[in-house]
C-alpha cells in the first residue's frame, strides 16, 4: 500500500515574536486555515527549532497550524540561551502563546523532546488539549540520558567514537560534563566543534538506514547544531523530572484525551521501550510501532502514520 506523502509546501499567513520574560523572545507562526482546527507543533531537541517541513504534516485546508521555536531554539532569541530554560518555562510559554492567539483549545503534536513537552503540558493543562499526537517518546529519565551518552555505542560504535573523540581521554567517563565545558569554552572554534560533534552524533543515529532526505540536518547547520547541543546538554544535566517518573506518574490526568503514539521499532535515540511503557500505563492511547523505522519523523512509515493521525484528528474540534 502506498504510504502517505507530506502535504504541499505552504507559507505562514502570520508570524510574530512573543516576549516571554526579560531574557527570552519567542518566534511563532501560523499557517493553513485561520478558521481551522488549531494544532501546536512542538519541535524536538530541545533546541532543534521548527522547519518549513513541519507545516506539511497537516491538511492546510482543515488545520490552523501553529509553530513556535522554544526558548533558545531556531529564530527565538537569545539563541542557545540556557538561563530561565526549563520544561515548566516552556509549558508556560505555550499557555502564553495560546492566550495571545485567542485559542480556546488545541491539538498538541510533538516528537522526541516534543513528546516530552507535550506530555508535560497536557498533564498541566489537560482542559486545553483536544488531542495528542506523539512520536518517538522521550520520558527524560536518567536511563535515557545514559543510553544516549553511552548505550548507543553498542549499535553505532563508529558514530560514538567520533562523538567521544572530541573529549580528552581522561574525561570520557563523564561525557556530559566534558561536553558542557567544551560548549562554554572561551574559544569559539572549540565551542562550535563540540556542538557540531554532539549534533552530528545524534543525526547519524536517527534513521534506520542512512537517508539524508529523511534525517534532520543538525550536523550541517551550525546555528541549529549549537542550539540543539547546548540545550540538550543543559536539559540532560539540570532538568530531569523530580521524581524522574513524573510524566508516567501523572498519566491519569490525560487518559481521557484522544491520543496516538507513533514510534519506530529501531529508534536508537529514544528506544521503543519508552513508548511501550507509556502505552501500558495509558492503554486508551493508540500505539503504532513502525517495523521499518528509526527515530526520524520523515522516515516513510513514521510519516505515513503521523499524517494518518492528523487526518483523523482534524474531525475532533473544540
Amino acid at each position: 500500500m502506498k504510504r502517505r506523502e507530506l502535504f504541499p509546501p505552504i507559507e505562514p499567513y502570520q508570524t510574530g515574536f512573543l516576549k516571554a520574560d526579560d531574557i527570552h523572545t519567542l518566534y511563532w507562526e501560523a499557517s493553513g486555515n485561520p478558521g481551522g482546527v488549531p494544532v501546536v507543533f512542538l519541535h524536538g531537541g530541545p533546541g532543534a527549532g521548527t522547519q518549513a517541513t513541519h507545516r506539511r504534516f497537516f491538511d492546510p485546508k482543515s488545520w490552523n497550524i501553529i509553530l513556535f521555536d522554544q526558548r533558545g531554539a531556531g529564530r527565538s532569541e537569545p539563541h542557545g540561551e540556557v538561563r530561565h530554560n526549563t520544561t515548566a518555562h516552556l509549558a508556560a510559554d505555550m499557555e502564553l502563546l495560546r492566550e495571545t492567539l485567542d485559542i480556546s483549545r488545541w491539538h498538541v503534536f510533538g516528537g522526541s523532546w516534543g513528546s516530552t513537552l507535550a506530555l508535560a503540558y497536557a498533564e498541566t493543562h489537560p482542559e486545553r488539549c483536544l488531542g495528542l499526537i506523539l512520536r518517538g517518546i522521550c520520558l527524560l529519565e536518567r536511563s535515557e540520558v545514559d543510553w544516549f551518552l553511552y548505550g548507543m555505542r553498542a549499535v553505532f560504535p563508529d558514530a560514538w567514537e567520533s562523538f567521544a573523540s572530541v573529549v580528552p581521554g581522561g574525561e570520557r567517563n563523564n561525557l556530559l560534563e566534558a561536553y558542557i565545558r567544551l560548549m562554554n569554552d572561551p574559544n569559539p572554534d572549540i565551542r562550535m566543534r563540540a556542538c557540531l560533534a554532539w549534533s552530528g552524533y545524534e543525526s547519524a543515529c536517527s534513521t534506520l538506514l542512512p537517508h539524508p532526505e529523511t534525517s534532520e540536518p543538525w550536523g550541517e547547520d551550525t546555528r541549529r547544531a549549537m542550539g540543539i547541543a547546548r540545550l540538550e546538554a543543559h536539559y540532560f544535566r539540570n532538568n530531569l523530572f523530580q521524581p524522574e517518573t513524573f510524566l508516567t506518574d501523572n498519566i491519569a490526568k490525560i487518559r481521557s484525551i484522544p491520543a496516538v503514539i507513533v514510534h519506530g521499532r529501531y529508534d536508537m535515540i529514544c528506544p521503543v521501550a519508552n513508548a511501550w511503557k507509556l502505552h501500558k500505563l495509558w492503554p486508551e492511547a493508540e500505539l503504532a510501532i513502525i517495523p521499518d523505522a528509526g527515530h526520524a519523523a520523515l522516515e516513510p512509515g513514521i510519516r505515513d502514520r503521523l499524517i494518518e493521525a492528523t487526518e483523523r484528528f482534524k474531525e475532533i474540534r473544540g
